[in-house]
């Protein structure tokens, strides 16, 4: 005899006729989902219903709410700082994070940083930052405190304690063909950073062949409905939509980026890597309460590079260790005189993840060193003959199929009607 206050076939039916779930329908299915009384069938017909139906407003926010209250919640509350964080839709070249955290822990705003690894062509930070000697990704939850306390900032992998209904869904919504679902996207994003407890909440909803979102307004839907999220639990958010079509900066692989990103905290690097920080870094200081700060200055007089070190240091990493380099190395030469007018993320995104910089599975090993430079960005002048890219890798047998996954991902041309894309999109906030 049952004792189940719903049935699932019930739950699925209602939203398969374009009905809104209740609240207590919500909170039910996400419970029992994770407790393994609703089948994973039952829960790929209620979540294909979701995409091709949608949910209002309310629901995703109560979706999200009961994700959230499947596990822990962190709580900040005993810190002395402020607390800010930024999420990612992930891209080709996006070390973003690693110059971020310290440039706004230098502002006393404590950043708690729960990153992920890399999967397919997208990179991931905690892969990154594991190039490092002696870094490590998993701290405990009272070593994440003490930090924070200290030097300020921390990039950790997430404890499982977050959200387990979300990593369940998440596998699930993956084998199922409903992984754009909106509403799924936005409740599992905003479920963990939520759960995380930080107060104010950037994101960073990345648009273009090398993002998630190719398609500018389905991403700002996407932005629109996790800011709704995050208001609607009481964390300050805003999103800004920034472009994806060209990587970021001029490395795609993980003790590439890591050498970049000390570049940026040095005061030099690429200059989308540095204005991109710069929009986030002056977002979170704003969300924390602090808007008149010189965020460009802390680059340059050496402030930001200091919590950079304590930051490392502090999770065991050897700061002035010389990063891993790969083995190997093969160039790809402008074929013309002319100007660069297009270099495709998700070409370079490819070609990183077959060198040897990402993973296709979970369990997958990646190798640190590997990945791809870029001489040149869209808008440069090159010679015939010059390097545009340089391959690196481990393992020389991978070299072919990275270079098939750059056929076609590039143009040189005379330049007539060349525009550049601007970086920033668009910001969408709480009131717009």
């Amino acid at each position: 005899m049952s004792t189940e206050k719903f049935d699932a076939v019930d739950v699925i039916v209602t939203k398969r006729d374009g009905h809104r779930l209740s609240d207590a329908q919500i909170d039910w299915v996400i419970d029992a989902y994770t407790r393994g009384v609703v089948a994973e069938e039952q829960m790929s017909a209620l979540n294909m219903a979701i995409l091709l139906n949608g949910m209002d407003r309310a629901e995703i926010s109560r979706w999200t709410a009961a994700m959230i209250a499947s596990g822990e919640r962190m709580d900040f509350s005993a810190l002395r700082r402020p607390t800010a964080d930024k999420h990612s839709t992930g891209g080709v070249g996006d070390k973003i994070t690693l110059p971020l955290a310290p440039l706004v822990a230098v502002f006393d705003v404590a950043v708690p940083q729960l990153s992920g690894r890399g999967l397919g062509h997208t990179g991931g930070t905690l892969d990154k930052l594991e190039a490092i000697p002696g870094w490590r990704a998993a701290l405990s939850n009272d070593e994440m405190m003490a930090q924070l306390d200290g030097p300020g900032a921390v990039i950790c992998q997430a404890g499982s304690g977050l959200a387990p209904a979300d990593r369940k869904l998440y596998a699930l919504r993956d084998v199922t063909g409903t992984v754009e679902a909106i509403p799924l996207i936005a409740s599992s994003i905003m479920s963990k950073k939520i759960a995380e407890g930080t107060g104010a909440l950037v994101l960073d909803v990345k648009v273009g062949s090398g993002a998630f979102m190719k398609d500018l307004d389905r991403a700002r839907e996407l932005a629109r409905t996790m800011v709704d999220l995050g208001t609607d639990a009481g964390v300050k958010t805003v999103a800004l939509l920034t472009d994806m079509s060209t990587p970021l900066g001029l490395t795609a692989g993980n003790a590439l980026e890591v050498r970049e990103s000390v570049e940026v905290l040095a005061g030099g690097g690429p200059a989308d890597v540095v204005e991109l920080t710069v929009a986030l870094a002056r977002e979170m200081l704003a969300g924390a309460g602090k808007t008149d700060v010189d965020v460009e200055a802390a680059l340059k007089d050496g402030r930001a590079m200091d919590a950079w070190r304590q930051m490392i240091a502090a999770q065991g990493g050897d700061v002035d260790a010389v990063l891993p380099v790969a083995q190997h190395t093969e160039q790809v030469l402008a074929p013309a005189d002319g100007v660069l007018t297009r270099l495709d993320a998700y070409a370079v995104g490819i070609a990183a993840w077959r060198l040897g910089a990402g993973r296709a599975r979970k369990e997958d090993p990646v190798q640190a060193g590997a990945g791809v430079e870029m001489h040149a960005k869209p808008g440069d002048t090159v010679r015939a003959g010059q390097p545009l890219l340089t391959l690196h890798t481990d393992t020389p047998e991978r070299f072919g199929r990275a270079l098939e996954a750059l056929e076609g991902g590039w143009d040189v041309t005379d330049g007539a009607g060349y525009a550049p894309t601007p970086l920033l999109l668009d910001r969408i906030d709480a009131q717009h």
